[in-house]
């Protein structure tokens, strides 16, 4: 029988326990899936190669006539209905929320008719590189589990008929009736550990539905999109580690830019800008508990001299995440190479500061006290910023290529001294204010002599370019500028003129090797979603909402979006669900609303 390869990004939906995260295909098939972080090495690989690397399949035996699926209000609990010529049949599936273990639960329900199941399992730890020993056992409480382990981990399958080898994996099947119910569960546990009981799957259910419920109903809507909205702010809360606060940028790692190319990033860890401006979001819709939860995180990840601030970090605030090339793994339909670590976390990125220093000013403005550290903390960035504002850096895009002075990364320059300023003047905190407006004031002036092509009235990628950036559409959104500024509008026909292709934004021209890589990308979607709330802060708010139903309708058939969007051929590419996007998608909504309701446009600035 031939391998099965992986299905097309979007047809994967996400279940995850705000600790790590499984990606399911539409096939039944949960293809990804690290335990117990979202960093950890994987338990299922498939979606980087094929069922050899690891999935765990449940599905009916038969030929299917129709599928659906959705997740319940508000939740990641996803409900795959199966229609086949036998029956009906209802799948559940979810990781329980709050119990300390990281659990999988998939219950079978029989709807009408019979439907026969195939359940297959086939684990390979350590991104498919440890082949475990199975062993079946009966626990103490008379149920019967197949169990794995392999060095440090191990995990324990329990429910349905008993598992039987099947080469290396391992098959049952069973057939559910009209009300009958199937539970099947998943618990890793670490293998020096004792072997944890079952759970009480209708419990656990009940829980996490609850969990989930409970802070979504703690969201205030965007009119027009509340759903979207929803969906995204549920993302981004299943994007950040309950226990340490961290906030990675997606689930996956080397998911392809361009399918079958070497683009392939590991985004599984908090890069200081994704997270910032994640927990923006996360403030205009109320969620103040998140941000006091980040900040805490930050003031832990950065702590020590500030010379030593990284770009990114582990999820509990680890700073070496070396890059390496995974051989195990064969990659995603042929993209190679497979990265486990990034090599960015050593780059120097300006903007970076200007990112944090606006959410910690936001988190400031609804409310949040400073702790003893917190205002320190953006203090001792100054210095940093102060220090280092001339320096060329990496860029928001982290080009591999030579360093410039990449005019975004100026602008958020501005913004974190400009931030400083308002907690001296407007907050009464401490600080060389005097020393602050006048670099402001040579910062601003820098980037009007080198980053401002007055002859063709647009601002540049970086200084002495001739070329636009998508990124430079956030100029507006951080106050440098309004955003119907003859400079901002003049910006905005260049991009739309160099960076458009199918209706949508590319980065940047990758043809100039500005970033050092071979080959090329597909239009990163935050992109065009910035464009999106540029159009509505400067009144084109019916191009701003066609451009929204365009880019929602690259959404999966459960609201999801990964980085990157392939218009030709149809189909998402990059990592995902991203974190970016899904934020971008937020700020793209709240614009339209504001604008629709003539609510004057409000910048971080």
């Amino acid at each position: 029988m031939d391998e099965r390869m992986p299905s097309p990004i979007e047809d994967y939906a996400l279940i995850g326990d705000c600790r790590t995260a499984a990606l399911i295909a539409r096939d039944g098939s949960i293809d990804w899936l690290c335990l117990p972080r979202f960093d950890s090495a994987s338990t299922f690989g498939a979606l980087l190669g094929d069922d050899t690397h690891g999935r765990w399949l449940l599905a009916p035996a038969g030929v299917v006539v129709e599928t659906s699926r959705h997740y319940l209000d508000d939740t990641f609990v996803l409900v795959t209905r199966w229609v086949t010529a036998t029956g009906e049949a209802e799948v559940t599936e979810f990781m329980p929320r709050g119990d300390h273990h990281t659990d999988v639960v998939r219950r079978v329900r029989g709807v009408r008719g019979s439907v026969e199941f195939t359940h297959e399992l086939s684990v390979r730890f350590d991104y498919a590189a440890a082949l475990p020993w199975m062993r079946q056992t009966t626990s103490g409480h008379g149920r019967h589990a197949l169990v794995a382990i392999a060095g440090p981990d191990a995990l324990c399958v329990r429910g349905g008929p008993r598992l039987h080898a099947n080469g290396d994996s391992h098959r049952a099947s069973f057939t559910v009736t009209e009300g009958e119910v199937v539970d099947l569960e998943l618990r890793w546990f670490a293998s020096h550990r004792e072997t944890p009981g079952p759970l009480d799957v209708d419990t656990a259910l009940d829980a996490t539905v609850a969990w989930w419920r409970e802070w979504a109903a703690r969201c205030s809507p965007t009119p027009g999109y509340r759903d979207e909205v929803h969906r995204s702010l549920l993302v981004l809360r299943a994007l950040s580690h309950s226990d340490t606060g961290g906030i990675v940028a997606a689930v996956t790692t080397s998911l392809p830019e361009q399918f079958g190319g070497s683009r392939n990033w590991d985004y599984r860890y908090v890069w200081l800008r994704d997270a910032a401006l994640t927990l923006h979001v996360l403030l205009d819709h109320g969620f103040t508990d998140e941000a006091q939860s980040w900040r805490g995180w930050l003031l832990r990840a950065i702590a020590g001299d500030p010379e030593d601030v990284q770009i990114m970090y582990g999820i509990a605030g680890e700073r070496r995440l070396t890059e390496r090339e995974i051989d195990s793994l064969p990659g995603y339909d042929g993209a190679s190479p497979v990265r486990v670590g990034n090599d960015a976390f050593e780059q120097y990125q300006a903007d970076v500061f200007g990112e944090v220093m606006i959410a910690l000013r936001e988190a400031r403005r609804v409310g949040i006290e400073e702790t003893r550290f917190s205002w320190p903390l953006q203090r001792a960035l100054m210095t940093v910023v102060e220090a280092n504002w001339q320096r060329p850096d990496n860029g928001i895009w982290e080009v591999r290529g030579p360093l410039r002075h990449f005019t975004h990364s100026r602008v958020m320059l501005w913004a974190a001294v400009d931030c400083a300023i308002e907690a001296v003047d407007v907050h009464g905190l401490d600080g060389p204010v005097d020393r602050w407006r006048r670099l402001r004031s040579a910062i601003r002036d820098e980037i009007e002599a080198h980053g401002f092509d007055a002859e063709r009235g647009t601002y540049t990628q970086y200084y002495g370019s001739t070329g636009v950036d998508a990124s430079l559409l956030q100029l507006a959104q951080v106050g440098y500028l309004e955003a119907t500024d003859p400079r901002m509008l003049g910006t905005v026909a260049a991009i739309e003129s160099e960076l458009m292709t199918e209706g949508v934004l590319a980065r940047y021209s990758t043809d100039g090797g500005v970033d050092g890589l071979e080959g090329g990308e597909h239009p990163f979607l935050c992109c065009s979603f910035w464009l999106v709330e540029q159009y509505a802060r400067s009144g084109r708010v019916d191009d701003a909402r066609t451009l929204m139903e365009r880019l929602l309708s690259f959404a999966n058939d459960v609201g999801l979006l990964s980085e990157e969007y392939d218009v030709g051929a149809g189909r998402q590419a990059g990592n995902t669900p991203q974190a970016l996007t899904h934020l971008t998608l937020v700020r793209a909504a709240d614009a339209i609303a504001a604008a629709a309701a003539g609510i004057p446009a409000v910048t971080h600035g």
